[in-house]
């Protein structure tokens, strides 16, 4: 027998570490191989994490709500030899072997083992860096040595960002406040920054809160604590400006009710107005390209793909963004499909990492919760985000040959948010404007 050291395995573009969540199995017990070992939590997504190899768990190496980097060791297997896996594998005997040497060691030069240990430590404390903390240490050089004096005072000791402004304040007298928002932009668009609870308490240590003792007072989850640090990171990078316009969509509530029962026939699934509106975006996105762009620093990315997130409310009221790839390349069948998987997976928390990576524009549907219109918030490191309001029924003038006319029409607002550092008024307007025509001059004959 041996032992198989299981790492965390590749997540995803973006995402270097992860959070054990639970633990599916105890140490002692038998695991098949591909079968459940744990549940995990990213920035992105919640998931799960089989055993690449059968064999029986005798160690954890995470506790539950510890942090653990892609690529390193989580949990310790006992499993049958197998020469074609040595460079995971540790044997028993070199284990017991090792113990010995480390305990003569330290018999005669307890000063060799505690320079070992302080080392070991090190390399642990350096786990728990954040990416943020690292490029502000590259950035002002600080070394190794210099980074185990600082004292930190996050979670488990972690150094945070405030904890190396301090630091440096006093190493030198010129604030390095500016470089540190820097980095930080350029970590936030690279969409690899890892969660913190310092952004949320820093402002919310600035706002007096009374409570009295029939409150109820408890403590964010993990996803509520992201989306709070997102939506102040992205209010904080970009300047948002929102513009209005109303829609008629009766042609398209025309349609769709003559065709949803055999849409359901035919594909097993509901027709929403989610894939008429996605459509209609992704057409838009292909006039003015200029709204699929990312921001770094100075430097702007114009993006090749048409990858659409679709803003999804969750059963326990937060809030996820899965992202239909390539949209432009789908038809209204297709984005339906897509669509309607993407939400089910992300109801019943079973969407993949990738699932909610790579996105270039955001749509968010508030109309199903009767709202006309709203100010969405831009999903960074975008320039812009729809939201589309419940459909309502007006009086409206009518045009025709014969003259002008009152009906009643199907009409509903859609609100764009942009980031005035690189669209301007004109580009945010004409966008949603296109959006728009494209849903006023939906063909009534289209086929489904």
């Amino acid at each position: 027998m041996s032992e198989y050291k299981i790492t965390l395995p590749p997540m995803g573009e973006g995402i270097i570490e992860a959070t054990i969540t639970r633990w599916v199995k105890n140490e002692g017990d038998f695991i098949n191989e591909d079968e459940i070992i744990v549940e995990i939590a990213t920035d992105k997504v919640d998931s799960d994490v089989p055993t690449p190899r059968a064999g029986k768990l005798i160690k954890k190496l995470k506790d539950v709500n510890e942090v653990c980097d892609i690529g390193e060791a989580f949990a310790i297997l006992e499993v049958e030899d197998d020469s074609s896996s040595n460079s995971n594998n540790i044997s028993s005997n070199t284990l017991i072997e090792s113990s010995e040497e480390e305990i003569i060691a330290q018999l005669e030069s307890p000063l060799v083992h505690k320079t070992s240990s302080i080392e070991n430590t090190e390399k642990k404390k350096d786990n728990y860096y954040s990416p943020l903390v690292r490029a502000i240490c590259e950035q002002e050089n600080i070394s190794e040595s210099e980074r185990q004096s600082i004292v930190g005072t996050g979670l488990n000791g972690r150094i945070t960002k405030e904890d190396i402004l301090t630091y440096l304040k006093n190493r030198s007298e010129i604030s390095s406040t500016e470089k540190v928002s820097i980095i930080e932009s350029k970590i936030i668009s690279r969409d690899c920054e890892t969660p913190s609870d310092s952004l949320i308490n820093d402002l919310s240590t600035k706002t007096i809160v009374s409570s009295s003792e029939s409150d109820e007072i408890f403590e964010m989850d993990r996803m509520r604590k992201l989306i709070a640090e997102n939506m102040l990171r992205s209010k904080q990078i970009a300047p948002h400006v929102t513009s209005f316009v109303e829609t008629d969509v009766t042609n398209i509530v025309l349609w769709r009710n003559k065709f949803k029962d055999l849409f359901y026939k035919k594909e097993g699934e509901k027709l929403t107005y989610t894939p008429i509106f996605i459509q209609a975006v992704v057409k838009a996105i292909k006039d003015f390209p200029m709204i699929n762009i990312s921001v770094k620093g100075s430097t702007i990315i114009k993006k090749k793909n048409i990858n659409i997130g679709m803003a999804t409310a969750l059963p326990n009221g937060n809030l996820i963004v899965p992202v239909i790839k390539n949209a432009d390349q789908l038809s209204l069948s297709g984005l339906a499909r897509k669509i309607n998987d993407l939400a089910n997976r992300a109801r019943t928390n079973k969407l993949n990492p990738e699932d909610t990576q790579g996105g270039t524009y955001t749509v968010s549907n508030i109309g199903g919760f009767g709202n006309i219109a709203g100010t969405p918030i831009i999903n960074q490191p975008q320039v812009a985000i729809l939201a589309i309001g419940s459909i309502v029924k007006k009086p409206a003038v009518i045009e025709t040959p014969q003259g002008d006319l009152i009906g009643i029409r199907h009409k509903m607002i859609l609100s764009h948010t942009f980031d005035h550092r690189v669209v301007d008024g004109a580009l945010g307007g004409m966008f949603i404007k296109r959006i728009s025509d494209y849903l006023e001059d939906f063909d009534l004959n289209t086929e489904i």
